[in-house]
Protein backbone atom coordinates (compact mmCIF):
# COMPACT_ATOMS: atom_id res chain seq x y z
CA UNK A 1 0.00 0.00 0.00
CA UNK A 2 2.19 2.54 -1.46
CA UNK A 3 0.49 5.77 -0.97
CA UNK A 4 -0.79 5.17 2.53
CA UNK A 5 2.74 4.47 3.43
CA UNK A 6 3.89 7.60 2.45
CA UNK A 7 1.40 9.32 3.34
CA UNK A 8 0.96 7.76 6.91
CA UNK A 9 3.69 5.18 7.26
CA UNK A 10 2.22 4.39 11.37
CA UNK A 11 -1.13 3.48 9.42
CA UNK A 12 0.36 2.00 6.71
CA UNK A 13 1.62 -0.54 9.48
CA UNK A 14 -1.71 -0.24 11.07
CA UNK A 15 -3.39 -1.77 7.92
CA UNK A 16 -0.64 -4.14 7.36
CA UNK A 17 -1.64 -5.30 11.02
CA UNK A 18 -5.36 -5.43 10.41
CA UNK A 19 -5.10 -7.51 7.30
CA UNK A 20 -3.23 -9.94 9.56
CA UNK A 21 -5.80 -10.41 12.15
CA UNK A 22 -8.17 -10.74 9.09
CA UNK A 23 -6.31 -13.52 7.98
CA UNK A 24 -5.82 -15.24 11.09
CA UNK A 25 -9.45 -14.83 12.39
CA UNK A 26 -11.75 -15.76 9.39
CA UNK A 27 -10.98 -19.42 9.05
CA UNK A 28 -12.09 -19.46 12.98
CA UNK A 29 -15.62 -18.18 11.73
CA UNK A 30 -16.11 -21.02 8.94
CA UNK A 31 -18.27 -23.55 9.66
CA UNK A 32 -17.07 -26.98 10.68
CA UNK A 33 -17.78 -28.63 6.87
CA UNK A 34 -15.39 -25.42 5.15
CA UNK A 35 -18.74 -24.58 2.85
CA UNK A 36 -20.10 -20.92 4.35
CA UNK A 37 -19.60 -18.91 7.49
CA UNK A 38 -21.01 -17.89 10.96
CA UNK A 39 -22.86 -14.99 11.20
CA UNK A 40 -21.13 -13.37 14.49
CA UNK A 41 -18.15 -14.64 16.92
CA UNK A 42 -19.37 -13.49 19.99
CA UNK A 43 -17.20 -12.81 23.19
CA UNK A 44 -17.32 -13.03 27.12
CA UNK A 45 -15.60 -12.74 29.72
CA UNK A 46 -13.16 -16.05 30.21
CA UNK A 47 -12.35 -17.03 33.86
CA UNK A 48 -8.08 -16.23 33.06
CA UNK A 49 -9.08 -12.60 32.12
CA UNK A 50 -9.18 -13.33 28.89
CA UNK A 51 -11.90 -13.67 26.19
CA UNK A 52 -13.88 -16.65 25.18
CA UNK A 53 -15.21 -16.81 21.80
CA UNK A 54 -18.77 -18.22 20.65
CA UNK A 55 -19.81 -18.86 17.05
CA UNK A 56 -23.30 -17.94 16.13
CA UNK A 57 -25.75 -18.35 13.30
CA UNK A 58 -24.73 -18.70 9.69
CA UNK A 59 -24.88 -16.38 6.61
CA UNK A 60 -25.01 -16.41 3.06
CA UNK A 61 -24.83 -12.67 2.86
CA UNK A 62 -21.12 -12.99 4.75
CA UNK A 63 -19.84 -16.00 3.19
CA UNK A 64 -20.12 -13.82 -0.84
CA UNK A 65 -18.68 -10.67 0.93
CA UNK A 66 -15.68 -12.96 2.53
CA UNK A 67 -15.09 -14.38 -1.45
CA UNK A 68 -15.34 -10.80 -2.85
CA UNK A 69 -12.54 -9.89 -0.24
CA UNK A 70 -10.63 -13.13 -0.41
CA UNK A 71 -10.53 -13.44 -4.26
CA UNK A 72 -7.42 -10.91 -4.04
CA UNK A 73 -5.23 -13.18 -2.25
CA UNK A 74 -2.89 -15.69 -3.59
CA UNK A 75 -4.54 -18.83 -4.25
CA UNK A 76 -2.85 -20.52 -1.24
CA UNK A 77 -4.05 -17.82 1.10
CA UNK A 78 -7.24 -18.12 -0.33
CA UNK A 79 -7.55 -21.87 0.65
CA UNK A 80 -6.32 -20.41 3.98
CA UNK A 81 -9.16 -18.57 4.84
CA UNK A 82 -11.89 -20.39 2.63
CA UNK A 83 -11.42 -24.01 4.03
CA UNK A 84 -8.80 -25.47 1.49
CA UNK A 85 -11.08 -23.57 -1.47
CA UNK A 86 -10.03 -20.87 -3.61
CA UNK A 87 -12.30 -17.77 -3.92
CA UNK A 88 -13.22 -19.31 -7.65
CA UNK A 89 -14.62 -22.65 -5.59
CA UNK A 90 -16.13 -21.39 -2.66
CA UNK A 91 -18.18 -19.05 -4.81
CA UNK A 92 -19.20 -21.76 -6.87
CA UNK A 93 -20.98 -23.66 -3.78
CA UNK A 94 -22.59 -20.10 -2.93
CA UNK A 95 -23.99 -20.26 -6.40
CA UNK A 96 -25.23 -24.20 -6.27
CA UNK A 97 -27.32 -23.20 -2.95
CA UNK A 98 -28.75 -19.80 -4.86
CA UNK A 99 -32.17 -21.74 -5.89
CA UNK A 100 -32.64 -21.52 -2.28
CA UNK A 101 -31.76 -18.23 -1.38
CA UNK A 102 -35.00 -15.81 -0.99
CA UNK A 103 -33.06 -12.81 0.24
CA UNK A 104 -32.38 -9.89 -2.59
CA UNK A 105 -29.25 -9.00 -1.24
CA UNK A 106 -28.17 -12.21 -0.83
CA UNK A 107 -28.69 -13.31 -4.31
CA UNK A 108 -26.97 -10.23 -5.80
CA UNK A 109 -23.65 -10.28 -3.28
CA UNK A 110 -23.10 -14.22 -4.48
CA UNK A 111 -24.12 -13.15 -8.79
CA UNK A 112 -21.69 -10.26 -7.87
CA UNK A 113 -18.80 -12.93 -6.55
CA UNK A 114 -19.82 -14.93 -9.61
CA UNK A 115 -19.11 -12.52 -12.01
CA UNK A 116 -15.58 -11.18 -10.06
CA UNK A 117 -14.14 -15.08 -10.52
CA UNK A 118 -15.96 -15.68 -13.88
CA UNK A 119 -18.46 -19.03 -12.42
CA UNK A 120 -19.86 -20.22 -15.91
CA UNK A 121 -23.52 -19.99 -14.00
CA UNK A 122 -23.36 -16.79 -13.64
CA UNK A 123 -26.56 -15.65 -16.32
CA UNK A 124 -28.59 -17.79 -13.44
CA UNK A 125 -26.85 -16.23 -10.83
CA UNK A 126 -28.28 -13.04 -11.98
CA UNK A 127 -31.84 -14.80 -13.15
CA UNK A 128 -31.80 -15.50 -9.39
CA UNK A 129 -31.70 -12.05 -8.36
CA UNK A 130 -34.05 -10.52 -11.04
CA UNK A 131 -36.55 -13.05 -9.88
CA UNK A 132 -36.29 -11.38 -6.51
CA UNK A 133 -36.30 -7.91 -7.23
CA UNK A 134 -39.54 -7.25 -8.60
CA UNK A 135 -40.12 -4.14 -10.91
CA UNK A 136 -41.82 -1.71 -8.90
CA UNK A 137 -41.43 -2.75 -5.58
CA UNK A 138 -39.06 -0.94 -3.21
CA UNK A 139 -36.03 -2.24 -1.84
CA UNK A 140 -33.83 -1.68 0.71
CA UNK A 141 -30.92 0.81 -0.53
CA UNK A 142 -28.37 -1.48 0.40
CA UNK A 143 -29.58 -4.71 -1.55
CA UNK A 144 -30.60 -1.97 -4.57
CA UNK A 145 -26.98 -1.01 -4.46
CA UNK A 146 -25.77 -4.59 -4.59
CA UNK A 147 -27.92 -5.18 -7.30
CA UNK A 148 -26.41 -2.55 -9.44
CA UNK A 149 -22.81 -3.97 -8.50
CA UNK A 150 -23.16 -7.39 -9.61
CA UNK A 151 -24.71 -6.00 -12.94
CA UNK A 152 -21.79 -3.66 -13.21
CA UNK A 153 -19.24 -6.73 -12.62
CA UNK A 154 -21.17 -8.27 -15.08
CA UNK A 155 -21.35 -6.23 -17.89
CA UNK A 156 -17.95 -7.43 -19.31
CA UNK A 157 -19.50 -10.95 -19.55
CA UNK A 158 -23.19 -10.83 -20.38
CA UNK A 159 -25.81 -8.31 -22.17
CA UNK A 160 -27.23 -6.66 -18.56
CA UNK A 161 -27.63 -3.32 -19.99
CA UNK A 162 -31.12 -3.15 -19.38
CA UNK A 163 -31.22 -4.55 -16.42
CA UNK A 164 -28.30 -2.40 -14.96
CA UNK A 165 -29.98 0.98 -16.50
CA UNK A 166 -32.88 0.09 -14.26
CA UNK A 167 -31.06 -0.52 -11.14
CA UNK A 168 -28.78 2.69 -11.67
CA UNK A 169 -32.14 4.66 -12.24
CA UNK A 170 -33.51 3.47 -9.19
CA UNK A 171 -30.78 4.23 -6.76
CA UNK A 172 -30.61 7.76 -8.63
CA UNK A 173 -34.33 8.06 -8.07
CA UNK A 174 -34.31 7.19 -3.94
CA UNK A 175 -32.57 10.49 -3.38
CA UNK A 176 -34.99 13.15 -1.46
CA UNK A 177 -34.97 16.82 -3.24
CA UNK A 178 -31.72 17.63 -4.04
CA UNK A 179 -30.12 16.08 -0.97
CA UNK A 180 -27.03 13.35 -1.92
CA UNK A 181 -27.78 11.17 0.38
CA UNK A 182 -29.55 8.36 0.18
CA UNK A 183 -32.76 6.83 2.83
CA UNK A 184 -32.66 3.34 3.62
CA UNK A 185 -35.10 2.00 0.98
CA UNK A 186 -35.54 3.37 -2.50
CA UNK A 187 -39.55 3.55 -1.70
CA UNK A 188 -42.52 3.82 0.70
CA UNK A 189 -43.33 0.95 2.73
CA UNK A 190 -40.36 -0.83 4.19
CA UNK A 191 -39.80 1.46 6.72
CA UNK A 192 -42.10 3.24 9.48
CA UNK A 193 -43.26 6.13 8.35
CA UNK A 194 -41.36 8.74 10.46
CA UNK A 195 -38.19 6.86 9.58
CA UNK A 196 -38.84 7.34 5.84
CA UNK A 197 -36.21 10.53 5.78
CA UNK A 198 -33.73 7.78 7.89
CA UNK A 199 -30.43 6.62 5.82
CA UNK A 200 -27.87 4.70 8.00
CA UNK A 201 -24.04 4.73 6.99
CA UNK A 202 -24.19 1.83 4.84
CA UNK A 203 -27.05 3.51 2.42
CA UNK A 204 -24.42 6.11 1.61
CA UNK A 205 -21.38 3.73 1.02
CA UNK A 206 -23.00 1.38 -0.85
CA UNK A 207 -24.50 3.23 -3.42
CA UNK A 208 -21.73 5.39 -3.84
CA UNK A 209 -19.55 2.45 -4.55
CA UNK A 210 -22.09 0.86 -6.76
CA UNK A 211 -22.37 4.52 -8.69
CA UNK A 212 -18.64 4.79 -8.86
CA UNK A 213 -18.64 0.94 -10.48
CA UNK A 214 -21.22 1.57 -12.91
CA UNK A 215 -19.46 4.18 -14.42
CA UNK A 216 -16.32 2.75 -14.10
CA UNK A 217 -17.65 -0.57 -16.32
CA UNK A 218 -19.21 1.98 -19.00
CA UNK A 219 -18.74 5.75 -18.68
CA UNK A 220 -21.73 6.90 -17.03
CA UNK A 221 -21.16 10.78 -15.65
CA UNK A 222 -24.01 11.42 -14.08
CA UNK A 223 -23.55 8.34 -12.05
CA UNK A 224 -20.12 9.27 -11.11
CA UNK A 225 -21.51 12.69 -10.10
CA UNK A 226 -24.13 11.76 -7.52
CA UNK A 227 -21.18 9.01 -6.24
CA UNK A 228 -19.12 11.92 -5.82
CA UNK A 229 -21.60 14.14 -4.20
CA UNK A 230 -22.55 11.49 -1.87
CA UNK A 231 -18.62 11.25 -1.04
CA UNK A 232 -18.37 14.73 -0.58
CA UNK A 233 -21.37 15.28 2.29
CA UNK A 234 -20.47 11.98 4.40
CA UNK A 235 -16.53 13.33 4.58
CA UNK A 236 -17.86 16.54 5.52
CA UNK A 237 -19.92 15.67 8.12
CA UNK A 238 -16.95 13.44 9.45
CA UNK A 239 -16.60 13.22 13.30
CA UNK A 240 -13.45 15.37 14.83
CA UNK A 241 -11.81 11.71 15.84
CA UNK A 242 -12.28 10.09 12.49
CA UNK A 243 -15.84 8.41 13.37
CA UNK A 244 -17.92 7.61 10.43
CA UNK A 245 -21.37 8.87 11.69
CA UNK A 246 -24.14 6.31 11.60
CA UNK A 247 -27.70 7.76 10.68
CA UNK A 248 -28.07 10.89 8.52
CA UNK A 249 -31.57 12.62 7.53
CA UNK A 250 -31.31 11.97 3.57
CA UNK A 251 -33.82 15.12 2.93
CA UNK A 252 -31.13 17.52 4.36
CA UNK A 253 -28.12 15.82 4.41
CA UNK A 254 -27.09 16.02 7.88
CA UNK A 255 -26.30 13.87 10.69
CA UNK A 256 -29.26 12.56 13.25
CA UNK A 257 -27.25 10.31 15.08
CA UNK A 258 -24.24 9.34 15.40
CA UNK A 259 -23.63 6.36 17.41
CA UNK A 260 -22.73 3.50 17.00
CA UNK A 261 -19.64 3.81 15.60
CA UNK A 262 -19.04 0.47 13.68
CA UNK A 263 -15.06 -0.35 13.38
CA UNK A 264 -15.85 -2.17 10.24
CA UNK A 265 -16.92 1.52 8.43
CA UNK A 266 -13.76 2.81 9.97
CA UNK A 267 -11.50 -0.08 8.49
CA UNK A 268 -12.92 -1.54 5.62
CA UNK A 269 -16.55 0.09 4.11
CA UNK A 270 -15.86 3.61 3.77
CA UNK A 271 -11.98 2.60 2.09
CA UNK A 272 -13.46 0.12 -0.17
CA UNK A 273 -16.35 2.86 -1.21
CA UNK A 274 -14.11 5.67 -1.66
CA UNK A 275 -11.00 4.36 -3.03
CA UNK A 276 -13.77 2.43 -5.52
CA UNK A 277 -14.42 6.28 -6.27
CA UNK A 278 -10.89 7.75 -6.63
CA UNK A 279 -10.31 4.92 -8.61
CA UNK A 280 -13.16 5.42 -11.17
CA UNK A 281 -12.26 9.10 -11.79
CA UNK A 282 -13.97 11.03 -8.95
CA UNK A 283 -12.57 13.09 -5.67
CA UNK A 284 -9.27 11.48 -3.63
CA UNK A 285 -10.77 11.27 -0.11
CA UNK A 286 -7.17 10.10 1.24
CA UNK A 287 -6.92 12.39 4.22
CA UNK A 288 -10.73 11.53 5.31
CA UNK A 289 -10.16 7.73 4.85
CA UNK A 290 -6.78 8.08 6.77
CA UNK A 291 -8.90 10.01 10.19
CA UNK A 292 -11.34 7.37 9.94
CA UNK A 293 -8.65 4.36 9.86
CA UNK A 294 -6.91 6.06 12.88
CA UNK A 295 -9.63 5.55 14.90
CA UNK A 296 -9.06 2.09 14.93
CA UNK A 297 -6.13 2.65 17.67
CA UNK A 298 -7.04 6.28 19.14
CA UNK A 299 -10.75 5.93 20.01
CA UNK A 300 -11.44 9.01 21.55
CA UNK A 301 -15.33 8.01 22.69
CA UNK A 302 -12.83 5.73 25.26
CA UNK A 303 -10.08 7.72 26.41
CA UNK A 304 -10.39 9.33 30.22
CA UNK A 305 -13.01 6.61 31.12
CA UNK A 306 -10.48 4.21 32.56
CA UNK A 307 -11.41 1.69 29.69
CA UNK A 308 -8.10 0.47 28.43
CA UNK A 309 -9.69 -2.05 25.96
CA UNK A 310 -7.97 -1.99 22.63
CA UNK A 311 -10.54 -3.17 19.35
CA UNK A 312 -8.29 -4.83 18.11
CA UNK A 313 -7.12 -7.88 19.19
CA UNK A 314 -4.47 -9.90 17.03
CA UNK A 315 -4.51 -13.07 18.93
CA UNK A 316 -7.67 -14.02 19.30
CA UNK A 317 -8.17 -12.57 15.28
CA UNK A 318 -10.63 -9.82 16.09
CA UNK A 319 -12.20 -6.41 16.13
CA UNK A 320 -14.47 -5.53 18.05
CA UNK A 321 -17.60 -3.90 16.51
CA UNK A 322 -18.41 -0.87 17.62
CA UNK A 323 -18.54 1.59 20.29
CA UNK A 324 -22.17 2.45 21.53
CA UNK A 325 -24.32 4.43 23.89
CA UNK A 326 -25.71 1.39 25.73
CA UNK A 327 -29.01 3.38 25.93
CA UNK A 328 -31.86 0.92 26.00
CA UNK A 329 -33.84 -0.43 23.17
CA UNK A 330 -31.80 2.17 21.00
CA UNK A 331 -33.85 5.16 22.79
CA UNK A 332 -31.43 7.82 21.43
CA UNK A 333 -31.50 6.78 18.06
CA UNK A 334 -35.29 6.18 18.10
CA UNK A 335 -35.97 9.57 19.57
CA UNK A 336 -33.76 11.40 16.91
CA UNK A 337 -35.47 9.50 14.48
CA UNK A 338 -38.58 10.81 15.37
CA UNK A 339 -37.85 14.48 16.26
CA UNK A 340 -36.20 15.16 13.14
CA UNK A 341 -39.11 13.82 11.30
CA UNK A 342 -41.38 16.53 12.66
CA UNK A 343 -38.37 19.25 13.31
CA UNK A 344 -35.94 18.93 10.73
CA UNK A 345 -32.52 19.89 12.28
CA UNK A 346 -33.88 18.95 15.91
CA UNK A 347 -30.95 17.03 18.08
CA UNK A 348 -32.63 16.66 21.03
CA UNK A 349 -28.47 17.41 22.90
CA UNK A 350 -29.57 16.56 26.26
CA UNK A 351 -29.49 12.96 25.57
CA UNK A 352 -25.79 13.10 24.92
CA UNK A 353 -25.37 14.00 28.30
CA UNK A 354 -27.54 10.94 29.99
CA UNK A 355 -26.25 7.85 26.83
CA UNK A 356 -22.90 8.00 26.89
CA UNK A 357 -20.67 6.32 23.58
CA UNK A 358 -18.74 4.32 26.19
CA UNK A 359 -19.87 0.62 26.09
CA UNK A 360 -18.06 -1.88 23.59
CA UNK A 361 -19.84 -4.67 21.56
CA UNK A 362 -17.62 -7.51 21.38
CA UNK A 363 -18.65 -9.22 19.03
CA UNK A 364 -16.86 -9.71 15.25
CA UNK A 365 -18.48 -10.88 11.83
CA UNK A 366 -16.61 -12.53 8.93
CA UNK A 367 -17.92 -9.96 6.45
CA UNK A 368 -16.48 -7.18 8.07
CA UNK A 369 -12.82 -8.85 7.26
CA UNK A 370 -14.54 -9.73 3.77
CA UNK A 371 -14.90 -5.94 3.19
CA UNK A 372 -11.19 -5.24 4.76
CA UNK A 373 -9.27 -7.51 2.37
CA UNK A 374 -11.02 -5.84 -0.69
CA UNK A 375 -10.72 -2.54 0.49
CA UNK A 376 -6.91 -2.77 1.07
CA UNK A 377 -6.13 -5.59 -1.32
CA UNK A 378 -8.68 -4.70 -4.08
CA UNK A 379 -8.98 -2.90 -7.37
CA UNK A 380 -11.98 -2.17 -9.39
CA UNK A 381 -10.20 -3.64 -12.69
CA UNK A 382 -11.61 -6.66 -13.33
CA UNK A 383 -9.08 -9.77 -13.60
CA UNK A 384 -6.57 -7.23 -11.69
CA UNK A 385 -4.03 -9.43 -9.94
CA UNK A 386 -4.01 -8.41 -6.26
CA UNK A 387 -5.00 -5.07 -6.78
CA UNK A 388 -2.17 -3.20 -8.35
CA UNK A 389 -3.50 -0.07 -8.60
CA UNK A 390 -5.02 0.04 -4.82
CA UNK A 391 -2.02 -1.31 -3.53
CA UNK A 392 -0.51 1.50 -5.30
CA UNK A 393 -2.58 4.45 -4.07
CA UNK A 394 -39.28 -10.50 -2.83
CA UNK A 395 -42.08 -12.20 -2.98
CA UNK A 396 -39.63 -13.60 -0.30
CA UNK A 397 -39.72 -10.53 3.02
CA UNK A 398 -36.94 -8.59 2.71
CA UNK A 399 -34.29 -8.62 5.61
CA UNK A 400 -33.44 -5.19 6.74
CA UNK A 401 -29.18 -4.66 6.38
CA UNK A 402 -29.53 -2.24 8.81
CA UNK A 403 -30.32 -4.67 11.56
CA UNK A 404 -26.79 -6.36 11.14
CA UNK A 405 -25.27 -2.96 11.29
CA UNK A 406 -24.48 -2.49 7.79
Amino acid sequence: MTELAAADRPLHDLATRLLAVAERGLPKMLLPEGTGFVFTRAGRPAGDGGWSLEQRGTSNRYAAITALGARFLPADRQRAVLGGRTAEEFTGLLVERLPGVDNLGDAALIAWAAAETGHPKLSDALDRVAALDVPGRPQYTVEAAWVLSALAAARGTLDVEQRLAAARDRLLRARIGGSPLFPHATGHGLNAWYRDHIGCFADQTYPLQALARAHASGDDPEALAAADACATRICALQGDGGQWWWHYDARRGTVVEGYPVYSVHQHAMAPTALLDLAEAGGTDFGEPIRRGLRWMTEVPELSGTGATEPMILDDLGVTWRKVYRGDPKKAVRAARGLSTRVVPGLRLGALDSFFRPTAVDRECRPYEFGWMLFAWLGSIRQGAPFGPDRANATAPQATDPEADGR
